[in-house]
């Protein structure tokens, strides 16, 4: 009996140390002696950061050839965003220092030496991971460096110096050695070391070396949001200077000449009214293709509370640390907002007297997902004959289409019939006429193109300077962490946005013109159009990236951002026109 429970407790023992041990990586916490696992993720060209590869597609060797090395594979966003981390097989132990020793040798021939070669020429870099932290080299020295050499060199030593702190890991650096000329039938011998050093910095502290922060609080990125903010107050008060002057103005007069005793007199001063106030029994009338408005709207508001979302959650909880978090936090959040898209389409669509719900519905649901989807099959075809990282694995894509299917897709259709039943009452201030009134000529400026083309300038210059940092650290490899600047220029974009649509729409129903709703969402989805310009200026001036690869994904990546961008922006702007219409027609007295 003894020997048994003294049997368990071993057993137990092992077990217990088992999942110690399996569990550091996780925690964080090692002994002396310990194993630390060095991770290698993938290999590219440094201009080019979605062109990346499977790091043993270059002829690097293996210390345990025989051995299939373990796979490390993370949540969603971690493998949408292109990482497979693979054990290298390097032996490391905490607080152990090692010295010089070979990982492997390989003897090059021509494949080889053209591969390397052209590794070295196009500047490739690789990225390994130990303790969740991210470390990076580069193949070889780039041929600026080795002028007047016929020869391309490839390094073959890797020195790494880790920094601790009591049982936690705090920094590590890569140091890239001993450059070989590569030549067919030479063999290199690959060699490695690792030193320890103590360190006072304090664990929570340790991603803090990889965020820039000369470049990220520069003094102009604090000009730019005082410059946002100046705007925001002109905007403003433009809106309220309509408001308050030019409206109770027209509302006096129009309130006087109703409450007039004299009919003639009435009728003769109501032909010459002209403006606003003759487009009351047009104004709202239901638009045009009033479903898709319907979806994108719904879809716009989802948006705008999906981003608002993700930026509170990321600074609540420092996701940027972790790898492919934010991704992954997106598309739950996404899923779980789509209530809030199909309450909002199908209580508008209501409001309007749509018969047709379950047509608006199916849009509201898919038009972003398939619009996006088919913008990343066309990427992911590319990727896939370049046999890159970047080609999303199928398992992948199914878990993303059963959580549209059995989350996103559910919430969307009872969001819909709620919003049908508690907010699909007409609220219109006016009666809608029966037959349409004409809409007389007026210049060129007055003109809807003209205005929704005009109405996303100011709403882009409010997000023109963070638009510069958010596309340096996507494409340039920084960190973005100053989530509470984004936060800030967020809500002044939209702010931004249903200003300027209220204006836009207020000189829109003067000219007497009651196709103000496309107008309005158009003016608002605009800015995405000047984003999209300065996405080319950005390519052309700003990176050195090159190949159909690269530019693909640029493009791409910037296209589903663009569309995001102007359905959020049209959305939040046509249901501030929305308002202000129903407001200033809500004083207004007619038969």
């Amino acid at each position: 009996m003894r020997r048994a429970t003294a049997a368990a407790a071993a057993a137990a023992l092992v077990l217990l140390a088992a999942g110690l041990a399996a569990a550091d990586e996780h925690n964080h916490r090692y002994q002396v002696g310990d194993p630390v696992t060095l991770w290698v993720n993938k290999v590219g060209p440094y201009n080019n950061p979605q062109e990346t590869y499977n790091y043993y597609l270059l002829p690097f060797c293996k210390p345990r050839p025989g051995d299939k090395p373990r796979h490390k594979w993370g949540g969603l966003g971690e493998v949408l965003q292109g990482n497979e981390l693979i054990d290298s097989q390097l032996e490391l132990k905490f607080r152990t220092d090692l010295p010089k020793r070979d990982i492997c040798s390989v003897k090059l021939d021509d494949d080889a030496v053209g591969d390397f070669t052209e590794a070295v020429r196009r500047h490739y870099w690789y990225e390994f991971f130990a303790d969740d932290l991210p470390i990076w080299g580069f193949v070889g020295p780039p041929p600026e460096q080795t002028k007047g050499d016929s020869n391309v060199y490839v390094y073959t030593h890797k020195s790494l110096d880790i920094a601790y702190n009591g049982d936690r890991i705090i920094h590590i650096n890569l140091t890239s050695e001993s450059p070989q000329p590569l030549t067919t039938g030479t063999t290199l011998t690959f060699t490695y070391q690792v030193q320890w050093k103590a360190s006072s910095i304090p664990f929570v502290r340790r991603f803090e070396r990889y965020l820039d922060f000369n470049f990220f609080e520069h003094q102009i990125h604090w000009f730019s949001i005082f410059n946002s903010f100046m705007m925001v107050i002109f905007l403003t008060g433009l809106v309220s200077m309509i408001l308050l002057r030019t409206l109770r103005r027209d509302y006096a007069r129009y309130t006087q000449r109703a409450d007039h005793d004299d009919l003639e007199s009435l009728e003769r001063d109501m032909n010459e009214e002209s403006g606003w106030k003759l487009v009351h029994g047009d104004v709202f009338r239901p638009p045009k293709y009033l479903e898709v408005l319907a979806a994108l709207v719904g879809t716009g508001v989802q948006l705008a509370l999906l981003v608002l979302s993700v930026i509170l959650i990321t600074i609540a909880g420092t996701l940027f640390v972790e790898r492919g978090t934010i991704v992954t936090v997106f598309i739950i959040c996404y899923a779980l907002t789509s209530f809030v898209g199909g309450y909002v389409s199908g209580g508008y669509y209501a409001r309007n007297e749509g018969k047709n719900w379950i047509q608006t519905m199916l849009l509201t649901a898919c038009i972003f997902p398939v619009s996006c989807f088919s913008i990343a099959f066309v990427l992911n075809t590319i990727a896939i004959f370049y046999q890159s990282l970047a080609a999303v694995p199928f398992g992948s894509i199914v878990i993303v289409l059963l959580i549209w299917m059995f989350i996103s897709f559910p919430l969307c259709l009872f969001g819909t019939v709620v919003g049908r039943n508690w907010a699909g009452a007409p609220d219109h201030p006016c009666r809608v006429k029966r037959i349409p009134s004409p809409i007389p000529d007026k210049k060129w400026y007055l003109r809807p193109p003209v205005i929704a083309f005009v109405g996303g300038l100011l709403p882009f210059g409010s997000i023109f300077i963070e638009m510069y940092f958010i596309f340096t650290s996507f494409w340039n490899y920084k960190v973005y962490y100053v989530y509470g600047f984004f936060l800030l220029v967020f809500v002044i974009l939209l702010i931004v946005t249903v200003c300027v649509t209220i204006v836009g729409t207020y000189f829109l129903l003067n000219a007497e013109n009651y196709h103000w709703h496309w107008t309005a969402f158009c003016a608002g989805a605009s800015t995405s159009l000047y984003v999209m310009l300065y996405s080319v200026h950005y390519f052309v001036v700003k990176t050195k990236m090159t190949g159909f690869f690269q530019t693909a994904f640029y493009f791409g990546y910037t296209l589903m951002f663009c569309l995001g961008l102007s359905t959020m922006c049209g959305a939040v702007g046509y249901l501030g026109s929305l308002a202000f219409v129903q407001r200033i027609f809500r004083n207004v007295k007619v038969d």
